[in-house]
């Protein structure tokens, strides 16, 4: 038995449900009422698990209506999740990497919902810039769940990279994409020799091989020198 508060259990029930695809984009979760039976708890902490998730933009309220899934989540057919180095090469430019954090955590709460993980679970943890013709063109950060790729921890990233690393050792199936303009602190503006107000676009990724949820990353991009494209067949 989970010795975590049952709020958090109820909210990492949910959060493997949406996961899984058990409870796909668009359906609507059971009501507060029906979750409350079914753990044994009150209303006001299947409120407090759902609250979280919401939160975290995986569930949304819709009032007299209902609570259901909003994530956006893509298969990978339709998306070219293209590596970095291969993109730079591909220009005629020379592709080279800094790695500055590669170690082993534990979950905090904001973590532990992006990748579908209990609070405290060791995963993987990675900060890599990328650059292109030594200027910086991406400042990855990752979370890796160790169960599927035990080895990510031990690779050298300063001669490969985790994406290509990541479709070599778990096929993906699905992905999530989030991309938004951003102003970043002065860590992130250092490593991308960013000016203080200039802002970067960002891309937020989650990866699955079949079910499982393996990968979260955050991509940040000098805004005037990186442009997303995606063409679909209709």
């Amino acid at each position: 038995m989970s010795k975590s508060p049952r709020y958090i259990q109820i909210r990492e029930f949910i959060n493997a449900k949406i996961s899984s695809n058990v409870w796909p984009v668009g359906s609507k979760i059971p009501t507060e009422m029906a979750l409350t039976e079914q753990f044994g708890v009150s209303r006001m902490t299947v409120n407090k698990a759902i609250r979280d998730l919401v939160t975290a933009g995986l569930l949304k309220r819709t009032a007299r209506v209902g609570t259901f899934v909003c994530q956006n989540k893509m298969e990978s057919p339709l998306i070219d999740i293209r590596n970095i180095a291969d993109e730079i090469r591909q220009r005629g430019k020379q592709y080279s990497s800094k790695v500055l954090t590669q170690l082993t955590l534990h979950a905090d709460p904001q973590t532990a919902i992006r990748l579908g993980v209990p609070i405290d679970t060791p995963i993987y943890f990675s900060e890599i810039v990328h650059l292109e013709d030594n200027s910086p063109l991406q400042l990855e950060v990752r979370w890796v769940n160790p169960s599927f790729v035990p080895d990510y921890i031990k690779q050298d990233f300063s001669h490969s990279t985790p994406n290509e690393y990541l479709t070599k050792n778990c096929p993906l199936s699905s992905i999530e994409h989030t991309v938004e303009a951003v102003m970043v602190n002065e860590r992130i503006q250092e490593y991308l020799h960013l000016s203080t107000n200039q802002p970067c676009l960002l891309l937020n990724r989650r990866t699955w091989s079949k079910q499982d949820l393996i990968s979260v990353a955050l991509l940040y991009h000098p805004a005037d020198k990186y442009k997303l494209s995606l063409k679909t067949n209709l």
